[in-house]
């Protein structure tokens, strides 16, 4: 496989990515485990992106989660499907704490929160997969490196402060 299809929903099965649901689905989803992991954030359409101008997530602490259409472009990487790559101690809460900041609600983690900001954002795809015997932030960093190692940059929405480096 070379190394853009490791990014690709195929890619990703044949390393045991599962679920593929979109957000709004996150609070339903049950099958989504309890344990550690990590998971990806993947775009279903292969149109340039049209981006909002103020986020749809939740102010925590009466911070706006808004980034300029500067970082939003800056941080774009052309020809990705996965817009952002996380971890998760418990995949579950995780997973629907990122629904629930997706839907205005204040939630502290900000992680990811450029995915917001996407007009599409509510078809956008979540999958996982646990990590027994790995720590989940070390596969994390590992798959964050590998793809910045082929996109040269990392996902979408992972570190948008570097503004796309």
């Amino acid at each position: 496989m070379n190394s853009k299809a490791r990014f690709t929903r195929a890619g990703l099965e044949l390393d045991g990515f599962l679920g593929w649901v979109p957000f709004t689905q996150m609070k339903a989803a049950d099958k989504v485990p309890k344990t550690g992991g990590v998971y990806v954030v993947r775009r279903v359409q292969t149109s340039p992106p049209e981006f909002l101008p103020s986020s749809i997530g939740g102010w925590f602490k009466g911070k706006d989660p808004t980034v300029s259409p500067d970082v939003l472009v800056a941080n774009w990487v052309e020809g990705a499907e996965v817009v952002y790559i996380g971890k998760a101690d418990q995949l579950r809460r995780r997973l629907r704490q990122f629904a629930d900041f997706g839907s205005g609600k204040p939630i502290g983690h900000w992680g990811g929160r450029l995915i917001w900001q996407l007009t599409e954002c509510e078809t956008l795809l979540v999958a996982w997969r646990e990590t027994p015997g790995e720590v989940p932030k070390d596969v994390e960093v590992g798959m964050i490196d590998e793809f910045r190692t082929v996109y040269g940059k990392p996902p979408f929405a992972n570190d948008p402060h570097l503004l796309g480096k």
